[in-house]
């Protein structure tokens, strides 16, 4: 089955990443991907969509689904470095992965989440994910 990032999401504060399931009156109704427990957080509560995720490069901005398809490709089947690896670890397997990835602002801490989620979809769901849809201009 196919993940779709615009249903998965990080929810500021708390640990994991979390699959939407509905709107709720006063927030958003979530399900953790690692432990199927379902919450509900308000509307106070930092919610964004994996979807909209980008790293800084130095052509620009690269959306997360292109970073972890890149991971993906360095890493074949292998998990990615842990969040408690090396600063220079992190720096290296980003080197490899994004080469272009922006040292200035695309700092340890950020590497450590994208490992972290790239971990978590692997075991939890897919690194297969869906595919946006055409928009018809083609060259």
């Amino acid at each position: 089955m196919k993940t779709d990032l615009s249903k998965i999401l990080t929810i500021s504060g708390q640990s994991g990443l979390f699959n939407y399931i509905s709107q709720a009156r006063n927030g958003v109704i979530v399900e953790s991907l690692s432990d199927k427990k379902r919450s509900c957080f308000g509307m106070n509560s930092k919610v964004t969509t994996l979807e909209d995720i980008s790293i800084y490069t130095d052509e620009g901005e690269v959306k997360l689904k292109s970073v972890f398809q890149k991971m993906k490709d360095v890493l074949g089947e292998d998990n990615a470095p842990v969040a408690k690896s090396s600063d220079k670890e992190l720096q290296e397997f980003f080197s490899k992965a994004l080469p272009d990835y922006d040292r200035d602002k695309f700092h340890v801490s950020h590497m450590k989440k994208v490992v972290t989620w790239y971990n978590i979809l692997k075991e939890f769901a897919s690194l297969d994910f869906e595919l946006e849809e055409d928009t018809g201009t083609e060259k």
